[in-house]
């Protein structure tokens, strides 16, 4: 048996993720998956568990907190993160 590598509970059906950049974690559930790999809504601090937006550099979880949060970068426009490719 394996444990969570966020809340230590072993567990007879683990799971693990490996990211892009070579981390390998292992977790007993999608919530704790998500607690440790979902990014933070950089406005209402939700994590995101869809797709997201991102608006120059900046990660939120809808594009209504994109827009919300926008202040001084005011002509950036909200980018859908999905199939996105970096240059």
């Amino acid at each position: 048996m394996a444990s969570c590598d966020v809340c230590g509970n072993e567990y007879k059906f683990p799971f693990q993720v490996h990211t892009a950049n070579g981390d390998v974690h292992t977790f007993d559930s999608f919530e704790c998956a998500t607690h440790m790999l979902a990014p933070t809504c950089e406005h209402c601090q939700v994590k995101a568990v869809g797709h997201g937006v991102e608006v120059s550099g900046h990660f939120y979880c809808c594009a209504h907190c994109a827009r919300s949060a926008r202040g001084d970068r005011e002509g950036a426009q909200p980018r859908d993160t999905v199939g996105a490719r970096s240059a």
